[in-house]
C-alpha cells in the first residue's frame, strides 16, 4: 500500500466510505471527514496527498474550505465533487487551481485516472 493519503470530505456518509473504498482497493491510504471544518481541524492537512472533496456542504463549502488551505500555503491537488456541476461551477473550482469537477456519482475508472493524474502515477 502507498504511504500516499487521500483525504475525502463529503458530509454523506454513503459516498464518504464508497469513496474510501474505493481509494484503498487503489492502494492509497484513505482518510475520511464529514465536514470541511474537521478536515481543517485534523492534523492531517499536510500528510494529505490529494483532496476528494464535496462542494456542497453544511458549515464551510468545499470551495471555502479549498480557498483556506489555499491562505494556508496548501496547494494540495484537489478533485471537488456535486450532484450539480454546470460549466460556471468547474471554470471557477479549475481557475483556484483545483484538478477537476466529477460529477457525483463518480464511476471507479474516473476517480482512478484522476487520482493517477493527480499523484503522478503512470
Amino acid at each position: 500500500m502507498s504511504s500516499q493519503i487521500i483525504s475525502i470530505v463529503d458530509d454523506d456518509e454513503g459516498t464518504r466510505f464508497a469513496t474510501a473504498s474505493l481509494v484503498r482497493s487503489l492502494g492509497w491510504q484513505a482518510r475520511v471527514f464529514a465536514s470541511a471544518e474537521a478536515f481543517l481541524g485534523s492534523g492531517l492537512i499536510g500528510k494529505t496527498s490529494c483532496l476528494i472533496s464535496d462542494i456542497r456542504m453544511p458549515g464551510l463549502s468545499g470551495i471555502e474550505m479549498h480557498d483556506r488551505l489555499l491562505a494556508l500555503g496548501y496547494a494540495i491537488p484537489t478533485i471537488f465533487t456535486t450532484a450539480f456541476p454546470t460549466a460556471d461551477l468547474e471554470a471557477k473550482i479549475q481557475a483556484k487551481g483545483a484538478l477537476t469537477l466529477l460529477e457525483k456519482p463518480g464511476d471507479a475508472a474516473t476517480v482512478e485516472r484522476l487520482l493517477n493524474l493527480a499523484l503522478g502515477r503512470p
